[in-house]
């Protein structure tokens, strides 16, 4: 399974317009894009915990997970005009943030020379 992440932090001046608009175009590309199998969105949850979560650099607040089930779908996703829409909000919307592709498999499957 191939899992596209992406961790987002948007402009503090960025209208409750614009934020909606994101929301509905990121629904839209899930909805739209045959090629995905997981759509997933979520705000940020801090537990204070001692740990890492003291140690990130950066805040982001959001983040969204996107799975497919090969690279081939990732990129039919990539290309396809209901991401163009999401990138458009990725470069004007966001005061940070990240996009990052995984080959993922079950931990239990996992090969040792994959994370080694």
């Amino acid at each position: 399974m191939i899992v596209h992440v992406v961790l987002f932090e948007p402009r503090v001046d960025l209208a409750q317009a614009d934020r909606a608009r994101l929301l509905e175009d990121l629904q839209h590309a899930a909805a739209a894009i045959p090629s995905v199998r997981r759509f997933r969105i979520g705000r940020r949850l801090r537990h204070g915990l001692p740990g890492y979560e003291q140690g990130m650099e950066k805040d982001y607040q959001y983040a969204s997970v996107i799975e497919f089930d090969d690279r081939a779908g990732l990129e039919t996703y990539l290309r396809h005009p209901a991401h163009a829409a999401i990138g458009r909000h990725f470069t004007a919307s966001a005061a940070h943030a990240l996009a990052y592709d995984f080959d993922m498999s079950d931990a239990a499957d996992a090969d040792p020379a994959a994370i080694v």
